[in-house]
């Protein structure tokens, strides 16, 4: 699993050399991986789309350091989701994020609701959530980062991490509850 197969050293060496058609080969390969990552983290596609940019921006400025010991997918994953981190922190410093105040969460214990959603309808759920509850939701969920690894990266307290991880989940659960009112009203009217 951490040998990188011959066609892909060819492409990334061209990358190296900074060979167009290796450039866009490179991204025509990971275009659809990366762009999940981005709009997982993005409000909207537009959004996403400038984060896969900025990312394979640095993808190619940077792959003259990536070491072909490891898993190419993985260093690529890294680089968008820190790309999608940066693209939070700058929201941040433009006050665009408004954080919404607390209230009452519903958590949802119907398995027949979750088997009817699809990975597009989850996105969207995601997509939904403030920046703040969005990004670190990603970085635990997803990503697998601890509240201290995250509590780093985005320069907020554990607590915070914390606190905006259950107010994800809260809002998520609460978004699949009416996702699951949505579900049932079509059911009667078949």
């Amino acid at each position: 699993m951490t040998e990188v197969d011959e066609k892909s050293i060819h492409i990334i060496k061209g990358c190296i050399d900074e060979d167009r058609r290796a450039q866009k080969d490179l991204y025509t390969i990971y275009y659809a991986m990366s762009l999940g990552i981005c709009l997982r983290y993005a409000n909207h596609r537009e959004d996403a789309i400038s984060i896969l940019n900025e990312g394979f921006f640095k993808v190619f400025k940077n792959i003259s350091k990536y070491d072909f010991q490891k898993p190419f997918s993985i260093w690529i994953k890294k680089i968008m989701t820190n790309t999608a981190i940066d693209f939070y922190r700058a929201k941040i410093k433009q006050g665009i994020l408004v954080d919404v105040s607390m209230y009452e969460h519903t958590i949802v214990e119907d398995d027949s609701i979750s088997q009817k959603l699809n990975y597009e309808d989850l996105l969207a759920m995601v997509q939904q959530l403030p920046p703040a509850y969005r990004t670190v939701f990603n970085l635990y969920a997803i990503d697998g980062y601890g509240h201290e690894e995250i509590s780093g990266m985005l320069g907020i307290a554990i607590g915070t991490s914390k606190s905006n991880l259950h107010k994800a989940r809260g809002r998520l659960a609460e978004m699949v509850e009416v996702q699951g009112v949505k579900f049932g009203k079509t059911e009667e009217k078949r």
